[in-house]
């Protein structure tokens, strides 16, 4: 089985991510498992920026197959903030129940509630960059709903939907959610550029 390294320290993510390829015959190892605990600065103004500087992190030291995946929560009334800032919204260190009060307080009396979920997951082989781009459109509620996922999913419902992330199964979630639709792009391209794991 096939080792990737993934750039992260969020244990929901990796988790996320085993679940969804695991199945396909590759092992997802968080770069702790490396020995690697630094916290990665991330800089960059774009989601695809935070996600090469990651996956390129984790990669000049390991030299091994490295992805990574910057995720936001683009809101429409708030000309796409959080954005690139979801994760530190309401400061550092990042804190999910501050960022979800201090939205749905930015938010009240706000009628426009559409907002997506967008990710971008960055995979570094032989020093070359690939993108696989996901995203999701739903509405913010007007109160946080359910106690499952993580980040801004006890606020965030899917376009066709009556529930939050947060109140959905994992199953649910992952049949649906931007990360796993970046993960479908990037599984797509795995199948048929494979070989490059193994240069």
């Amino acid at each position: 089985m096939t080792n990737i390294w993934f750039a992260s320290h969020n244990a929901h993510k990796i988790q996320e991510l085993q679940t969804l390829i695991h199945p396909l015959g590759w092992n997802i190892k968080g770069i702790e498992e490396a020995g690697i605990i630094d916290e990665i600065e991330e800089t960059g103004l774009t989601l695809q920026e935070n996600a090469l500087i990651k996956a390129k992190f984790a990669y000049d030291r390991l030299n091994e197959p490295c992805i990574s995946d910057d995720s936001g929560l683009e809101v429409s009334a708030l000309s796409g903030r959080p954005g690139v800032h979801s994760a530190r919204f309401a400061g550092l260190p990042p804190d999910s129940e501050k960022n979800i009060k201090l939205l749905l307080s930015t938010m009240k009396g706000q009628e426009n509630r559409k907002a997506q979920f967008r990710t971008v997951i960055c995979m570094i082989i032989s020093n070359s960059a690939y993108y696989f781009e996901g995203s999701i459109q739903g509405d913010i509620t007007s109160e946080a709903r359910g106690v499952g996922g993580f980040g801004y999913d006890p606020i965030f419902m899917p376009e066709g939907h009556q529930q939050t992330f947060a109140e959905m199964t994992s199953e649910q979630k992952n049949s649906m959610s931007h990360r796993s639709r970046a993960v479908g792009r990037w599984l797509n391209f795995l199948k048929g550029k494979g070989s490059l794991l193994n240069p």
